[in-house]
């Protein structure tokens, strides 16, 4: 009980505007794991291609290379990353004129007539609709998760962060379970959900005016003060670019480890997700393949229509169960990890696991171990290993808050997800089959055992570090500072 009281510690004149940024972060995420099932469904079922199976069916040809929907996804993820760059940009010239509550207006608007037009051709989109579709998945929770940080970190005072942002966050986590069971549990068209979204893109508004309009009542002064400080510092991260960051990085070794952590993720994750598609796409097939047959095969519009249905509701389920753990090991376990067993042991607990499954998916590569490779590694990171790996950059300096991080988060994500990108589609094209993917789980380990060596040194690191700010001595290049409010 007291540790659910000191979780909620939230002051009675604070409740309206946590309680609205809650509802904020908890729409924002529920919208983005409804729309996820359905793009996924969309985009991998119009490519019925399979090698084996069905030679015949529509296959995405890239380069000469004939590719089924599984592969067509990884495609995808690559153009996420250039969509993600331009957003990147967009935002922040928005952001420059327009802040808390007004730019997410922006953003809702604009999200609310992408959606309106979807919502109308769900179910019956062409080939460039369904890629337009799934790249608009990702943009949505991209700029939507930026502008809701943006603005959080722009209306809390860092000495009441500590307090506020638990409750606050957890939304995101909440929203990630209802979206996801909200969709198994009412089994509701592509359509209705389609519109809910809308419903709910109009909900985050409502709720961002709520709150900005109590934080320019309530907090004019921590408003204030807040613009004076970021203008004392514009002059020291003004010139912060990725190179700046990229020059940080590569002087500390404690930054390299940090480096190796979010690369290898990035890498981990990226082929396990193609993994759980192409598992799912596989035995799916298997258990429809009567009744899309009597509909005349998986590439008529009735068979493509039965597997579209199946995949998504196999997906919506992995994501139901995905979501569900994230809350429960964020509630009960990762504060308890952290504090008690350390950071070294909350960064290793994830790699530990992966290491696991993994392995038993290569001696076994049934439906649900291959579905449980989307579980392990979203439940962990949407909770645990998110948590123990922000806690890393409070021990940096200020500089390398801002350019490191933004070097770390921007460009070794993108460039490491491209890298795992590359690895799946090489192994898919030198195996046609299923048969293949579990030889993937191979590499997948070789990684993890590299993240695992990464993550200990990071965790020992931090507690030398932690322990050198306490007794006021340096430590390498990397000294302490208060984190700064956000630059806008």
């Amino acid at each position: 009980m007291s540790a659910l009281k000191s979780f909620l510690d939230v002051k009675r004149r604070e409740i309206p505007f946590v309680l609205s940024m809650f509802l904020y972060f908890f729409l924002v995420i529920t919208v983005f794991w409804i729309l996820k099932p359905i793009k996924k469904a969309q985009l991998v079922a119009y490519y019925p291609y399979d090698a084996e199976k069905n030679p015949d069916g529509r296959a995405f040809d890239l380069f000469g290379m004939r590719l089924g929907g599984e592969e067509a996804e990884l495609v995808a993820k690559v153009l996420n990353m250039v969509i993600a760059g331009i957003a990147v940009v967009v935002f922040t010239l928005l952001a420059r004129k327009l802040h808390r509550h007004r730019l997410s207006y922006v953003f809702c608007a604009f999200s609310a007539i992408v959606l309106a037009f979807f919502a109308v051709r769900v179910g019956n989109m062409s080939e460039i609709e369904g890629w337009a579709f799934y790249l608009f998945g990702d943009l949505f929770n991209t700029l939507m998760v930026a502008t809701f940080f943006a603005f959080l970190n722009d209306s809390v005072a860092p000495e009441d962060s500590k307090r506020l942002y638990g409750p606050i966050v957890l939304g995101g986590l909440a929203g990630g379970m209802a979206g996801t069971v909200g969709m198994k549990a009412l089994d509701q068209s592509p359509q209705f959900w389609m519109i809910a979204t809308i419903v709910a893109t109009g909900l985050i508004a409502v709720c961002a005016t709520i709150a900005g309009r109590w934080v320019e009542r309530k907090a004019p002064d921590a408003i204030a003060a807040a613009k004076a400080k970021a203008s004392e510092q514009d002059g020291e991260t003004k010139n912060m670019g990725a190179l700046a960051g990229a020059k940080l990085v590569f002087q500390s070794k404690y930054l390299i480890s940090i480096v190796a952590i979010v690369g290898l993720y990035e890498m981990v994750s990226t082929i396990m997700d193609y993994q759980m598609t192409s598992t799912v796409t596989h035995y799916v097939e298997q258990s429809v393949r009567a009744a899309t047959d009597a509909a005349g095969g998986r590439g008529t519009p009735e068979g493509k229509a039965i597997f579209k249905g199946a995949i998504g509701d196999h997906f919506a389920s992995v994501y139901a169960v995905t979501n569900t753990a994230a809350f429960i090991i964020q509630i009960f376990l990762t504060s308890f990890i952290m504090k008690r067993l350390g950071i070294r042991v909350a960064l290793m607990i994830m790699p530990i696991v992966i290491l696991g499954n993994s392995g038993l998916f290569l001696v076994i590569p049934s439906l649900w171990i291959g579905s449980m490779l989307s579980t392990t590694d979203n439940a962990l990171n949407y909770s645990l290993n998110q948590s123990a790996k922000e806690s890393l950059y409070t021990v940096t300096s200020r500089e390398e808050k801002y350019a490191a991080k933004a070097f770390i988060d921007m460009f070794v994500q993108r460039f490491a997800k491209a890298i795992a990108v590359f690895l799946a589609l090489g192994v898919s094209a030198f195996f046609t089959d299923f048969a293949g993917v579990r030889w993937l789980s191979i590499a997948v380990i070789a990684l993890v055992a590299i993240w695992l060596f990464a993550a200990s040194y990071a965790g020992k690191r931090f507690r030398e570090l932690s322990e050198a700010i306490e007794k006021d001595k340096p430590a390498e290049s990397t000294k302490p500072s208060e984190a700064p409010p956000v630059k806008r």
